[in-house]
């Protein structure tokens, strides 16, 4: 069986995504551009809710979530058809996307009630290595300007928002499906997206995996989940 048309072009798409960051990545930084930041940054773009989702860190980021969007997505299109997915697919990854950024702003939050006005200034204003030493006057200040200067201007990369919520929604429409973790474990696939979500919460909320957008997935989920219990009581299918 051929790849579903939604499925296939998703993975086109990201794969020249990855091809053309690289080709151009000594000219133009296309991450800032087409990444997720958040919108104090000089960065931010509205566009960005949707591009973000194509782009990739590095071929190992792109082939799991391209796998896994093969693996569950292509199921979903036969299922839903394609207008119906690719609805599902967008609307998960800017969900992601949102979630991802209000946890960036209460972390900003936090960060920000132990710094002085004009160290919060110098973050959203001076270059890192131009701040001084009247500015940053503990490492514990230094720790906290870099933390909130990384949050604001860090964008967030990668189609796996969207693809947790496949994920998810596989998980609900086929639960006793069996999964093979690792190629030999046997999971259902409801027990597997549940380990999944609290792995997730866990590595967001004790900052485990440092770099990797864990609120994120968990928003692809949420508001995945939502989305599907609506077109339940919609009698959508």
């Amino acid at each position: 069986m051929g790849l579903p048309p939604v499925v296939m072009n998703l993975i086109i798409i990201n794969v020249i995504f990855l091809i053309v960051t690289e080709l151009f990545k000594e000219n133009i930084d296309l991450y800032h551009l087409l990444g997720l930041h958040y919108p104090a940054s000089d960065y931010f773009k509205s566009w960005q809710f949707v591009s973000y989702m194509f782009m990739h860190g590095n071929f190992t980021h792109l082939l799991f979530n391209m796998f896994a969007l093969w693996m569950f997505g292509s199921v979903l299109e036969q299922v839903w058809g394609p207008k119906r997915f690719l609805t599902f697919y967008m609307i998960t990854g800017i969900g992601a996307g949102l979630m991802q950024l209000l946890v960036a702003f209460f972390r900003i939050q936090s960060l920000e009630l132990d710094l002085s006005p004009g160290q919060i200034d110098a973050v959203y204003n001076i270059a890192p290595d131009l701040w001084n030493n009247s500015l940053v006057q503990t490492q514990e200040a230094a720790d906290r300007m870099v933390s909130l200067y990384r949050t604001v201007n860090m964008p967030t990369v990668g189609a796996s928002g969207a693809v947790f919520g496949i994920l998810l929604a596989f998980g609900m429409l086929f639960p006793n499906t069996m999964l093979y973790v690792f190629f030999a474990i046997p999971v259902k696939a409801k027990y597997f997206v549940l380990i999944y979500g609290l792995a997730e919460l866990f590595f967001g909320v004790t900052g485990t995996q440092d770099g990797i957008a864990h609120f994120a997935h968990l928003g692809g989920m949420v508001f995945g989940y939502f989305l599907i219990v609506y077109w339940r009581k919609k009698g959508i299918y």
